[in-house]
Formats: C-alpha cells, sequence, structure tokens
C-alpha cells in the first residue's frame, strides 16, 4: 500500500475515533434545549385545565417553547457542521475555543477534570475544522491518559501570524470523577499529531502541557 494511502487512512482513523468520542456530548448539546420543552407544556397543561385559565401566562409559555425550539433546530444544525465541516470556513480564536469548551466542560467534569477557558481576546480568525478537530483531540488524549482529579486549563497568545491555545492540566484535590460516556478507544497522542498535521495545525506536548498553533 503507498505510503501516501496509509497516512490518509490513519487520518480518517483518527476523525473517526475522535468523532465517536465526541459522540456523547454532541447528543447532551441537542437535547439540552429540548428538554425545557416538555416541562413548559405540562404547565401549560395544567393552566389550561382551569375552569377559566388565565391567557398571559400561557403566551408566556407559548414564547419559551418557541425560544427552545429554535435554539434547538440551531444547535442539531449546528452538531451537523461538527460531522462534516464546512471547507474554508473560519471562526475567531475565542470563539472556536469556546465551542470546543462548551461541548466538552460537562463530560470532562463528570470524568473529574475542572476544565476552565481563560483563552480571552483572540480575535482572529483561523480554521473552524483545524480548531474544533485538534483541540478536542488534544483535550482528550490529555485526560485520557491522566488522572483525575485535576485542573485542566485552556490559555491563549497570538502574534502576527499563529494563534497558540496552550493546555496545561495540573492535578487537584477531591475525588476521581467517572464517565458515562458509552465505552470506546481512548484518543492517543498519534492520533492528535495525525490530525494536527491533515489540518496544519503546530502541536508540541511537553509533559502535562500541549501548545496547539494555528495559523491566523
Amino acid at each position: 500500500m503507498p505510503p501516501a494511502l496509509d497516512q490518509e487512512q490513519a487520518v480518517e482513523a483518527a476523525r473517526y475515533a475522535l468523532l465517536r468520542r465526541l459522540a456523547y456530548a454532541m447528543r447532551h448539546h441537542m437535547v439540552v434545549h429540548l428538554q425545557p420543552i416538555g416541562m413548559i407544556l405540562e404547565v401549560m397543561e395544567r393552566r389550561l385545565e382551569a375552569p377559566l385559565p388565565e391567557l398571559g401566562p400561557i403566551h408566556e409559555a407559548m414564547q419559551k417553547v418557541n425560544a427552545h425550539a429554535r435554539a434547538a433546530v440551531q444547535s442539531s444544525l449546528d452538531v451537523v457542521t461538527w460531522l462534516a465541516p464546512e471547507d474554508g470556513q473560519l471562526i475567531a480564536a475565542e470563539a472556536g475555543v469556546r465551542e470546543c469548551f462548551e461541548l466538552l466542560r460537562s463530560p470532562l467534569n463528570f470524568r473529574g477534570f475542572a476544565l476552565r477557558n481563560e483563552a480571552a481576546a483572540l480575535p482572529q480568525p483561523v480554521s473552524r475544522s483545524a480548531i474544533r478537530s485538534v483541540l478536542p483531540a488534544a483535550l482528550l488524549a490529555l485526560t485520557d491518559h491522566g488522572r483525575s482529579p485535576a485542573n485542566l486549563v485552556m490559555h491563549g497568545r497570538w502574534g502576527a501570524q499563529r494563534v497558540e491555545v496552550v493546555l496545561t492540566m495540573q492535578a487537584s484535590e477531591g475525588t476521581p470523577g467517572f464517565s458515562g460516556e458509552p465505552h470506546y478507544r481512548l484518543i492517543g497522542w498519534d492520533d492528535v499529531q495525525c490530525i494536527a498535521r491533515a489540518e496544519g495545525v503546530g502541536c508540541l506536548r511537553e509533559g502535562d502541557t500541549v501548545t496547539l498553533s494555528f495559523a491566523a
């Protein structure tokens, strides 16, 4: 088999493993806006059973249902772009970091890793596909091969043509977490390197610190 094909298959395997690991978080991300709708509808139903229902609160409840429904649709459409990235799409680096933070904060917290986002003031545009694939892969690799409880902090810095996201993990006090994710294989550093090379992202690991360098 030609070496180029070997490398292409390795990248695809790494991407598939990453998506399988992110699937649990994506599912939660998609339903978070749907859960309140059922509760609001139950309250509306009880109010409508009254002999003379008050229309004001019911109208307000309908507005909340519409808002949650629109947010759920947008969230579902956004998840599709994680699965099938749009070519050439850019995003401000701080917004890209925030997307990854919001997706993985809860799952990592359950596992005993307190994720903090301190990568602010990074307005430079970077590849949305790159930051959405390399940053989560690095976060999962750090935690898959680290021990909880621990703090995991994301810092940011930038220069003329590069944006760096620095991940630092430090042990903390407390009890280890647990994972509610369906079992799938760990993300290794070879996976991170494969995806990073494919996306043109620099990746340097020094112990429990990882520096990712994105083209701005």
